[in-house]
């Protein structure tokens, strides 16, 4: 953990430049100090059927949730987020500037014990 997830309409697909935005955020919870970086995954869901508000407009959409682990004060979580989403504010701006767009983002803590994983990728970063 975390995984972050980006579910996007299908409208901005080519302007969102998700790989960049996916480099960034993960460089950004790797730097914070309370992900273990072997564990942090990235990826788009893109939605090629939906509705915004009242459908009249080409509206866009990009609502991202973050999966994390059990056990995180808010106290250390929430500057973190903070920073995220500023950055993803920030990697949208040219974006947001051009059409319309809503971004959205929220945090999912993971039930502390029925979280079932295993990630053999943490020994590479040990």
């Amino acid at each position: 953990m975390p995984h972050f997830i980006a579910e996007c309409t299908d409208n901005i697909r080519e302007q969102a430049d998700l790989p960049g935005l996916f480099a960034e955020v993960n460089q950004h919870l790797a730097n914070s100090g309370i992900f273990p970086l072997g564990g942090i995954r990235s990826r788009a869901h893109w939605l090629d059927t939906w509705q915004m508000a009242d459908g009249k407009h080409d509206f866009a959409f990009v609502h991202m949730t973050l999966k994390i682990g059990h056990g995180r004060a808010l106290a250390e979580l929430q500057p973190v987020m903070t920073a995220l989403f500023e950055r993803i504010k920030a990697h949208f701006s040219t974006l947001s500037a051009e059409r319309y767009l809503a971004l959205s983002l929220a945090v999912e803590e993971l039930h502390p014990v029925l979280n079932f994983k295993q990630n053999n990728a943490h020994a590479l970063y040990r």
